[in-house]
């Protein structure tokens, strides 16, 4: 899952940069320019390229500008034999190249695991058009929603359909039709042509597997195969509520067991709480009054549908969802109101994400599965409801059912998924298992949205099978389904309230 709810009034201030690159206009499409630099490795310097790929905005037209995609290799310290590892990153709009420079933990964190790729061949690490550290980053500005009154879907798919058409507007020097995820697979393949290889290996997670299930769609006799890990097929990129739904499920089975929340759950546990929460808001609204990062005293309106915004808060760290959760039951709602100040605070967004996502659409049949669905009671039409309306607005063409409903396909591919992961649930991936007739799954208990060797970063001997699956395709020692550990829940920061 991808979006967030947008603000329900709407100003817009629309801007791009560019960062690194030199004039696009000076370049043709399919020209690469590299720079070289060195980092410390676990076992001493290693050489890197970062460079631009030039491309076409829109292959469709031969008349649409050139822009800069961003990239970077490593090349393995001696042959393998392998299929260099093409590595997409998620978001869309996660930019990554500045990990070679960055020297917080998670970028260094992220380059650690790149180097590592080394034992099984090349690594090429893509950025995305639209959003590239050597390119242009599209972005909207939009102003704070009103605090005074609860959050509203309509008014979030109204705000989504008026920013579309100012983007348009505001980008007429551009040719915003050409950000599909086709494009963004084209760009993968013409990269792999600039720099020499015959095929490749893809190895990506969220939208990146998303781009990687696009890019073998398109090109099949280029992909050797693929590891990809939060899996999110083409027909995917709304989540079925009750999907989501059912991680959270499998949470709450844990949590309503750790003695240290104990005191704190009421009849039913986590989810008897999930319950009498819906019918209190549906009720009626709350007021709270908090203080934010300013220390200013604002007061923000709650109602239904910001708690099915709150159901989602934190799922992703399993640690901390069941005390959220149970703060609300006992109507401690001042960290809930802090966070929802913050989200209505005006803020930026990456246009790729809304192109890209209006580009893959969503069959007419999952469409009426996603507005059926039971747990829409729960959770809402947040995931899918504005982006939905707003799709005939933004002008990158819908691809259609023959792109984006699975086929069956020989590339042998892993998919890495955790049963907690709810931002592309667990059963993405065995909704898309069947079509792949060298495909191989490891279901990760307790894993969440994450990449495949974090996923894995207890079970060493699967890790190590990942890798030689990589590297020569064989799938011996790869195990189907793994425990990670328990996290630490996190107890609310109040009292438990007295028995009976």
């Amino acid at each position: 899952m991808r979006t967030s709810a947008w603000k329900q009034s709407l100003w817009l201030l629309l801007c791009c940069g560019v960062a690194f690159a030199a004039p696009a206009a000076a370049h043709q499409p399919g020209e690469i320019e590299v720079e070289r630099g060195r980092v410390d490795g676990p076992s001493g310097p290693v050489d890197y390229e970062i460079g631009t790929l030039y491309v076409r905005e829109n292959r469709h037209n031969p008349n649409s500008r050139v822009i800069g995609v961003g990239f970077a290799r490593i090349k393995a310290s001696r042959a393998t034999g392998a299929p260099p590892v093409f590595w997409l990153p998620g978001g869309p709009g996660l930019s990554v190249l500045g990990s070679f420079t960055d020297k917080s933990e998670s970028a260094q964190s992220r380059l650690r695991s790149w180097l590592a790729f080394g034992e099984v061949g090349d690594l090429v690490v893509v950025e995305q058009r639209g959003y590239t550290l050597r390119g242009e980053r599209l972005t909207a500005a939009y102003p704070a929603s009103p605090l005074d009154r609860p959050a509203s879907i309509d008014d979030d798919a109204q705000a989504m359909r008026e920013l579309a058409r100012a983007a348009v507007a505001a980008n007429a020097d551009k040719d915003l039709s050409g950000y599909t995820i086709a494009e963004f697979a084209a760009d993968v393949d013409e990269l792999r042509q600039a720099l020499g290889y015959e095929r490749i290996s893809l190895f990506g997670g969220s939208f990146g597997s998303q781009w990687s299930l696009a890019t073998m769609r398109l090109y099949p006799q280029r992909i050797a195969r693929a590891v990809l890990s939060g899996v999110e097929p083409l027909d995917n990129g709304y989540d079925m509520p009750s999907h989501v739904f059912a991680a959270l499920q499998r949470l709450s089975f844990e949590a309503d067991r750790d003695p240290a929340l104990a005191p704190y759950l009421p009849p039913g546990g986590l989810m008897g709480a999930v319950r009498a929460l819906r019918q209190r808001f549906a009720a009626g609204t709350v007021r709270v009054r908090v203080r934010d990062a300013q220390g200013r005293e604002q007061s923000v309106t709650l109602g239904a549908q910001d708690l099915q915004l709150a159901l989602l808060a934190h799922a992703d760290d399993a640690g901390q969802w069941p005390a959220l959760i149970l703060s609300l039951y006992h109507r401690h709602y001042d960290v809930w109101a802090r966070e929802v100040v913050d989200q209505r605070a005006a803020g930026e967004i990456k246009l790729i994400g809304p192109l890209a996502d209006s580009s893959l659409g969503v069959s007419a049949a999952r469409e009426y599965r996603l507005r059926s669905d039971p747990a829409l009671a729960y959770l809402g039409a947040w995931n899918f409801a504005s982006n939905i309306a707003s799709a005939p607005d933004w002008p990158t063409p819908d691809l259609g059912d023959a792109f984006r409903l699975p086929r069956a396909s020989d590339i042998p591919v892993l998919f890495v998924h955790g049963d907690w992961d709810t931002s592309t649930p667990v059963e993405n991936t065995r909704e898309l298992l069947p079509y792949f007739r060298n495909g191989r799954a490891i279901v990760v208990h307790r894993g969440g949205h994450d990449g495949a060797f974090y996923l894995l970063r207890d079970a060493p001997q699967a890790k190590k099978a990942v890798y030689e699956f990589l590297r020569s395709g064989r799938d011996e020692g790869l195990p189907v389904e793994i425990d990670a550990p328990l996290p630490k829940f996190e107890v609310p920061d109040f009292a438990p309230p007295p028995r009976g």
